[in-house]
């Protein structure tokens, strides 16, 4: 709070989901690994294949949260509100280990 009460400019709180990369040597390695992601609560997993060639499976939690706590140094919601988002973004940790 005490951070939030000098901020001058806009502060949002973030809270980024688990993502996991890796490099496949076969599609057919790539689409097993995505069909037990997806299997597992992983939506938006996804298969990229680059120009070379390169095939990329990425592992990609949906437990995202990115919330506006303040505009032009202006705190915007309720300390009660922070404390509430901080709890979130913990449950959130938690799912993703």
């Amino acid at each position: 709070m005490t951070a939030l009460e000098k901020a001058t400019g806009d502060v949002v709180f973030k809270f980024e989901p688990f993502v996991l990369h890796v490099l496949c040597r076969e599609l057919q390695d790539a689409q097993l690994l995505h069909s037990v992601a997806i299997d597992s609560g992983f939506r938006n997993s996804g298969i990229t294949v680059g120009k070379g060639g390169k095939i990329t499976m990425a592992v990609r939690s949906t437990h995202c949260l990115e919330v506006p706590l303040s505009h032009k140094g202006r705190l915007m919601v309720p300390e009660e509100y922070i404390e509430f988002l901080v709890h979130v973004a913990n449950q959130k940790m938690e799912e993703n280990i």
